[in-house]
């Protein structure tokens, strides 16, 4: 992508400051573009396949005023840190959230590893309500603050290398997110499981609807018609959006997902057949 998309995407996630391929820079970046572009997966729930190539990337996340999951958001910061000049791996995670850590579940999340001033660095915009809003060493097992909760890369031996494990510190208890390996991936790798995750009957992100966004004290969520504030240090708000009037305005002013595009009268009545 040119230098033009550089700056339309500076200018979506409103960020001017220093593009020096610094942690300055990059930590700098991941908290703008966590507050800016959401986590959402309309296009699949309303039978709209999500594209990969960097064209309807730009189109849909930059200049759409729209949101993405793992793959779009993940190979969009990927395309910006290569202009910016930074080096790094795409990898490939099995999800484990809300599971136990030892279940195995396919390879369906997408991360970034960045060399950052000599140091490798978990970069990774797309997961959802647990999207990290800073980057984290690869290689300590100690806690590391974000500018939301403190995470945590527990490693461990496996018969072919090194698994990594992250955790996320929540209520007290540290919860495994994802384990993934350093087995470098390409971008066609991604396009399988993209399939799948974005037309599959059986997939949730199909099935269902999700979409967050973090700010610097507080993560807003929505799955299907529940929306939840969780404050940072304090207590969740939930509620059950009963209108897609209420949906609408959820998803424009609390998700910031423009809806411009999106029939939201049909993805509620979706939401509640």
């Amino acid at each position: 992508m040119t230098s033009s998309g550089l700056d339309r995407y500076l200018r979506r996630i409103g960020y001017s400051g220093p593009l020096t391929p610094t942690l300055e820079t990059v930590n700098a970046i991941v908290a703008h573009h966590t507050r800016s572009i959401p986590f959402e997966n309309l296009d699949p729930f309303r039978g709209v396949p999500n594209k990969l190539d960097l064209p309807s990337l730009y189109a849909k996340l930059v200049d759409g005023g729209r949101g993405g999951y793992c793959y779009e958001q993940n190979l969009l910061l990927a395309d910006i840190l290569s202009q910016l000049g930074f080096t790094f791996d795409r990898l490939a995670a099995r999800v484990v959230w809300g599971l136990p850590e030892d279940e195995v579940r396919a390879r369906t999340h997408m991360l970034l590893l960045v060399d950052v001033e000599g140091t490798r660095r978990v970069v990774d915009v797309g997961f959802g309500g647990m999207m990290l809003t800073g980057t984290l060493v690869l290689d300590t097992a100690e806690p590391q603050q974000t500018p939301l909760e403190p995470f945590c890369l527990v490693q461990r031996p496996t018969p072919t290398g090194v698994e990594y494990i992250q955790q996320a510190l929540v209520n007290d208890e540290w919860l495994p997110i994802y384990r993934f390996d350093l087995h470098p991936q390409l971008p066609v790798d991604y396009v399988p499981t993209n399939w799948y995750l974005s037309t599959s009957p059986d997939s949730h992100f199909v099935t269902g609807l999700l979409a967050a966004r973090a700010e610097s004290d507080r993560r807003y969520a929505l799955r299907d018609l529940r929306f939840t504030v969780h404050h940072f240090g304090g207590d969740s708000q939930r509620r059950m959006l009963a209108s897609a009037g209420e949906l609408r305005e959820v998803l424009e002013e609390h998700l910031h997902i423009a809806t411009g595009g999106i029939d939201v009268d049909d993805v509620y009545a979706r939401l509640t057949s």
